[in-house]
């Protein structure tokens, strides 16, 4: 059996999860009569303090369906330069919203809210208006943004009529890192989408959340994206386990630091165990700039049985979840501590 440490994607459904998606009520979601959606959707909602909740595929289809729904085409959506929507989500805002995005040098996944005031644009003849300002928390890169420095965002925002999307994939990571509620983060932000199946375990689904006209409207636009499940209630059952076992999250945290602890200590390794916040362990080896070193530790890995990503640009990101225990985090030290020995 490999041990997977490419993302915390990877998780397995629980047994738990297994169970109830084989006994879960279903309807028609699209008629709204999946009873086991309706209620994923009701505690979602509340869970993150909005008004409602629409059931969606996937973290990408969320935040898609967040700028298809507030943005007119042909406007412009302020961002991180880093962010999952601008790295990882293949220019769909183009595609489905039809809007530009104009990324903002965002440091740690903070948005400097004076470089933000200065991208501000309103349409004349030559630029288009922003219609959003999105933020990300906990940022993919896996630094939880404060409190304080996403107010300062809202803020600004607010003054200038402008809604905020959060894409909070890993919101119940960020609230952990933070020592607050998920709804503390979310009240930031006018919308927000969260994952159920990254470290929460689901096999399928996120959630976006907001205003109760938002939400209609982006349940219409849903519909025009291909989203409507049927009896998804299926899949809504893991969600609904997913949410209330967000707690299990703080093994994740507690792995993840033990494991950038044991890095930091191995010659060559750059790393600051005080930056590994969440369950994402980001860390540099400088030879693995090399791609034939780098695909000589990813082998080294596998040979191993350790599945890990290539890196980028000698930046290696190792993922703890649900499926890496104490055993396989300690199988993984003395991996690591040969890896990135032999390979120079």
């Amino acid at each position: 059996m490999m041990i997977d440490l490419r993302s915390d994607t990877v998780t397995q459904p629980t047994a738990g999860m297994r169970k109830a998606m084989a006994e879960a009520v279903v309807g028609d979601d699209v008629y709204g009569d999946d009873p086991t959606v309706n209620e994923l959707e009701r505690l979602g909602a509340e869970m993150v303090g909005k008004e409602g909740a629409v059931f969606v595929p996937s973290g990408t289809f969320g935040n898609q369906l967040a700028l298809f729904t507030w943005c007119a085409r042909g406007t412009e959506v302020i961002l991180g330069n880093e962010c999952h929507i601008i790295q990882h989500e293949a220019g769909a805002a183009s595609v489905i919203a039809g809007v530009q995005t104009r990324p903002v040098p965002a440091p740690d996944g903070v948005l400097p809210p004076e470089t933000v005031r200065r991208y501000l644009r309103k349409r004349d003849l030559h630029t288009p208006a922003t219609s959003l300002v999105c933020l990300e928390n906990a940022h993919s890169l896996g630094r939880a943004v404060s409190l304080a420095d996403m107010d300062a965002v809202k803020d600004l925002a607010a003054g200038a009529g402008l809604p905020v999307h959060l894409d909070g994939a890993r919101i119940f990571n960020a609230a952990l890192a933070l020592g607050v509620d998920a709804r503390e983060i979310a009240a930031r932000t006018d919308s927000v989408m969260f994952c159920l199946s990254k470290g929460l375990c689901a096999p399928v689904g996120s959630l976006l959340a907001g205003p109760g006209d938002f939400v209609r409207e982006a349940r219409y636009k849903r519909k025009i994206m291909g989203g409507g499940m049927r009896q998804a209630g299926i899949l809504a059952a893991a969600g609904i386990i997913a949410l209330r076992e967000t707690g299990r999250l703080a093994e994740d945290h507690r792995r993840a630091k033990k494991l950038a602890h044991t890095l930091a200590a191995i010659p060559g390794v750059s790393l600051n165990p005080a930056e590994t916040e969440i369950n994402l362990v980001f860390f540099s080896f400088p030879p693995a700039e090399d791609p034939r070193k780098a695909e000589n530790i990813t082998e080294f890995f596998a040979r191993r049985h350790i599945l890990i990503n290539p890196p980028d640009e000698g930046v290696f990101r190792f993922a703890t979840h649900n499926g890496i225990g104490d055993g396989e985090l300690e199988l993984v030290r003395e991996a690591a501590q040969a890896a990135f020995t032999e390979v120079r």
